[in-house]
């Protein structure tokens, strides 16, 4: 027809859908701008605008489909899907709303999944509560969506739940389709099991979560949206630890086409995992690179300033750091107390207290919160600035009391953290010896609550040291002793569970054995004593070694050590002693020199026990053999040479 008719307005509306059906966007789009004055926005708008969209070219499509004269159904429903893309989803629920209200068809289920769709990304990416659109969830993509929407607003244990109905619906839903091959419900199964892991990391299931997410790469889905999805999950469960496992992982999110299947914060937040991930492998450079490229694309973020200051704390380059910091809090106030307190922390990482309690004192909104002041407070006592600390303590206090005027009129109870402030002021100013300035914080908790004992004990005890009359004085507001008493049972404390000491109760005692207990009276039990062990090789009929608790060296019988071969041992032993063979030499100890005279009262012990060894160095009876034999069988059981 069209070799005939070229612009044949019939047959080139057919090619365009013939080359759609063929999934040839570009030949179709590029047939349709070719006769753009046959075709107009009138005749081919939904067609145009669907190639545009399958090509990715979003804010085309949306012109087109906004140049379109009449709006028809089937581009209102590629509208809802266009502003879903561009995450307007304020226009897109609406959309789909009018969608659903104006029409009936067999489409109806697939609009309100795709309605539940947007409700899910509200919820999850803007932190909006998702009102109730009363959708019966009758399929598994609506229990799906359900359990997005629920993880976005923090409820995890229902959304696990919801996505147990969705896996349950699918696995029912195959019995009825046709057609389906395996690797389709591993695809749609795969996509549920990575939002249970997703609930499951952020449970803190960190082992339970990787292990899924691996068994869902080991599938290897064809959604490379997914699988960049769980590798990111894994790096961030990794950190800097498995680093080698990451670097893989992180080509994953590389993968073309990646970037149509996410949303805005998503890649991002893959960007920030990768600047990281080059951080912790020691990648100055390219974590530089890609945290300035981060910072270009989102200025007020703070992610990517914090990542260059880390980088740069890494390479001891602190100064510069806290400069980097400072310049951002400069340029963007909104985000100053953050980065404030990140500067402060590299101030105390340095030893530079005094400078990092000057930089938290600066965060104005921050100045009068109980946290700031207790940090401040302890920070000052660290440095011995007593005075500091206290005027930490007096500008919190002033901020409540302006804050209270400037919220009511005429005088009314102050809140319970300004009470505790005023409180906390004074005990730290008692502590460290400033009684008047603690007294008139202790008259003004007093005044609050004039029933409050604990504050007036502490009032009397400061006054007792400046001003003991006015201390008697106040001593009168005391409750008397009558009323203070408590009423104890001491033996019902005593046989208490608590009690460290219970008394012992005295069982009743009847015939024998109360005789002699009466009788035993006052005899105490004496332990008995346990016999002491006698060697193995203990003889009776011989006397024991008298000198045997003595070390051999100090034995009488002692005559050293016994060695084989005489040998020349001069050069041993401490300089200037004589050797054992200088005794041979000595012309005193010849056969006619008589001999010396025995110990006292060792001659008859020698005589008597000459041939019989103590008891103590006897070897047990057998002890010889026993070596003998052991030495035969290792030589009957040795193989090989010597």
């Amino acid at each position: 027809v069209l070799q005939i008719s070229k612009d044949d307005v019939t047959a080139l509306q057919c090619k365009v859908v013939c080359l759609i059906q063929n999934g040839n966007f570009k030949e179709a789009l590029g047939v349709i701008n070719t006769h753009t004055k046959v075709l107009t926005s009138d005749v081919i708008a939904f067609e145009k605008a669907y190639c545009e969209y399958r090509l990715n070219r979003i804010e085309n499509a949306l012109k087109t489909i906004q140049s379109a004269s009449q709006q028809t159904d089937k581009l209102k429903e590629l509208y809802g899907q266009v502003l879903y893309r561009l995450e307007r989803y304020d226009d897109c629920l609406a959309a789909y709303r009018d969608l659903i209200r104006n029409s009936q068809d067999e489409y109806e289920e697939e609009r309100k999944t795709n309605l539940s769709a947007v409700v899910a990304a509200q919820s999850t990416w803007e932190k909006v509560m998702p009102e109730d659109l009363g959708l019966r969830e009758a399929t598994y993509e609506l229990c799906y969506n359900s359990a997005c929407a629920l993880i976005g607003q923090g409820k995890l244990n229902e959304a696990m739940k919801k996505l147990r109905k969705a896996e349950a619906f699918f696995l029912f839903a195959l019995i009825f389709l046709q057609d389906v091959t395996e690797e389709d419900i591993e695809a749609e199964l795969a996509i549920i099991h990575g939002q249970m892991a997703y609930i499951m990391q952020l449970q803190g299931r960190t082992e339970d979560a990787l292990q899924l997410y691996n068994q869902i790469i080991k599938l290897k889905p064809t959604d490379v949206g997914l699988l960049a999805v769980i590798a990111n999950n894994i790096i961030t469960i990794n950190k800097d630890q498995n680093v080698f496992d990451s670097k893989k992982k992180v080509k994953l999110t590389n993968a073309e086409g990646v970037e149509h299947k996410l949303s805005k914060k998503q890649l991002q937040a893959i960007e920030f995992n990768k600047a990281l991930l080059a951080m912790y492998t020691n990648q100055a450079d390219q974590c530089r690179k890609l945290s300035a490229s981060l910072q270009s694309q989102s200025p007020e973020h703070l992610l990517p300033v914090l990542i260059q200051a880390a980088q740069l704390c890494r390479e001891k380059q602190h100064a510069k750091a806290v400069g980097l910091l400072q310049d951002f809090a400069d340029q963007h106030p909104a985000n100053a107390a953050e980065i404030k307190l990140t500067m402060a922390q590299l101030k105390i990482a340095q030893g530079s207290v005094t400078k990092a309690c000057m930089i938290l004192r600066s965060i104005e909104e921050l100045q009068h919160k109980p946290g700031m002041v207790s940090a401040l407070v302890t920070m000052y006592s660290h440095e011995e600035d007593i005075d500091s600390a206290i005027e930490v303590f007096t500008q919190a206090i002033q901020w409540y009391q302006q804050f209270q005027a400037s919220q009511t009129r005429g005088a009314k109870p102050k809140s319970p953290v300004h009470l505790s402030l005023i409180r906390e002021a004074a005990n730290f100013k008692l502590k460290h010896g400033r009684k008047k300035e603690a007294i008139s914080d202790l008259e003004e908790l007093w005044k609050q609550n004039p029933k409050d004992v604990h504050t007036l004990a502490q009032l009397i005890s400061a006054y007792s040291l400046v001003d003991p009359e006015k201390a008697k004085v106040l001593s009168k507001h005391l409750p008397s002793s009558d009323t203070m008493s408590l009423k104890v049972d001491v033996d019902a404390l005593e046989n208490s569970h608590g009690a460290t000491y219970v008394r012992k109760k005295a069982g009743k005692l009847t015939g024998d054995n109360q005789q002699k207990e009466q009788g035993q009276g006052d005899v105490k039990k004496k332990k008995k004593k346990k016999k002491g062990k006698l060697p193995k090789n203990y003889d009776p009929k011989v006397t024991p070694d008298p000198e045997r608790w003595l070390p051999m060296r100090e034995r009488s019988y002692y005559r050293g050590r016994k060695k084989g071969k005489k040998k020349d041992q001069v050069g041993k032993g401490t300089q200037g002693s004589t050797t054992a063979g200088s005794s041979e030499l000595d012309a005193s100890r010849t056969a006619s020199s008589p001999p010396t005279s025995p110990r006292p009262g060792s001659a008859a012990a020698v005589s008597a026990t000459s041939n019989v060894i103590p008891p103590r160095h006897q070897k047990p009876a057998g002890a010889p053999a026993t070596k003998k034999k052991q030495q035969q069988k290792k030589k009957k059981g040795a193989k090989g040479g010597w």
